[in-house]
C-alpha cells in the first residue's frame, strides 16, 4: 500500500527529522524533509506529496499558519496533514483540528503508533477513490471520484476530515448520525476522538457551505443530520 505514496514532514529538531525519515522510508514511503514553514509551503507548492506530517511549533512560520494557508488554497486543501505538537491539551489539538489537520500526535511518540495512524488514513483516502458516485443535497454536490464539493455550482475547498463527514452525512440521507457514528463511518471504530472535535469540523463545514450552512441541522442530545432546512420547505 506504501508503495507510490509521498510523505513531506516538516520539522526543525534534525535527529527528529532524520529518524521519522528512516521509518517512514523502511515502511516504503518516499520522503522528503523540510525545516521550516516558508520551505514547506514552496515544496507543496512545487510537487505536493500525498501527506503532510507538520511541527506545529516551528522557526519564522508557525506549523499553525503553514496548514491555515495549504487548507484555503485549493490544490492543496485535500493534502492529508498530521500535525506534532508538545501541547498535550485537548484544546490545543482542537485548534490543530479546526485548523484542518487529519490526526494530532503529541511528542513524545511512540513511531509505530504513527506509522499505524499514517496507514489508516491512507486506508480511508483509498476508500473513498474507489467509488465513483456523485451525491448531491439540493445545492451541495459531493464528487467522490474527483473529491470535489460544489455549493450551487461553486467549487469549495474541504479538508480530507470535512469530505469524509459531508459523504457521512449525504449517505444518511437525511437520518439523524450521532457523533460516534461519524467517528466511526469516517475513521473506524479504533479511533479515538472526542465528541468536541466532531463539533469543530461541523462548524468549519457550515462556514464554508456559507449561506446553505443551514442543511447541516443539529438535532439535541443526538447527532448531526444534512436535510434541507424547514424554512425552505414548501
Amino acid at each position: 500500500m506504501p508503495a507510490g505514496k509521498s510523505i513531506l514532514v516538516v520539522e526543525d529538531e534534525a535527529d527528529l527529522a532524520e529518524l521519522l525519515r528512516l521509518n517512514l522510508e523502511r515502511d516504503g514511503y518516499s520522503c522528503q524533509c523540510v525545516p521550516d514553514g516558508d520551505a514547506a509551503l514552496a515544496q507543496v507548492l512545487r510537487n505536493p506529496p500525498d501527506m503532510i506530517i507538520l511541527d506545529r511549533i516551528l522557526p519564522d512560520l508557525s506549523g499553525d499558519e503553514v496548514i491555515r494557508q495549504l487548507k484555503r488554497t485549493p490544490r492543496t486543501a485535500a493534502i492529508p496533514t498530521i500535525m506534532l505538537a508538545a501541547e498535550a491539551q485537548e484544546s490545543d489539538a482542537l485548534i490543530g483540528f479546526a485548523l484542518g489537520a487529519d490526526d494530532y500526535v503529541t511528542k513524545p511518540f511512540s513511531m509505530r503508533l504513527l506509522l499505524a495512524r499514517i496507514a489508516a488514513i491512507f486506508r480511508r483516502i483509498d476508500a473513498l477513490d474507489l467509488s465513483k458516485d456523485v451525491m448531491v443535497a439540493g445545492p451541495i454536490r459531493l464528487d467522490i471520484d474527483r473529491h470535489e464539493l460544489t455549493v450551487a455550482g461553486s467549487s469549495v475547498p474541504t479538508t480530507m476530515m470535512e469530505f469524509r463527514i459531508l459523504r457521512a452525512l449525504l449517505a444518511a440521507e437525511g437520518r439523524v448520525l450521532s457523533r460516534a457514528q461519524i467517528v466511526d463511518t469516517i475513521l473506524g471504530e479504533e479511533a479515538v476522538v472526542s465528541d468536541r472535535t466532531i463539533d469543530v469540523h461541523i462548524k468549519a463545514i457550515r462556514k464554508k457551505l456559507g449561506p446553505v450552512g443551514g442543511w447541516i441541522c443539529t438535532v439535541r442530545g443526538v447527532g448531526y443530520a444534512l436535510r434541507e432546512p424547514v424554512s425552505h420547505r414548501v
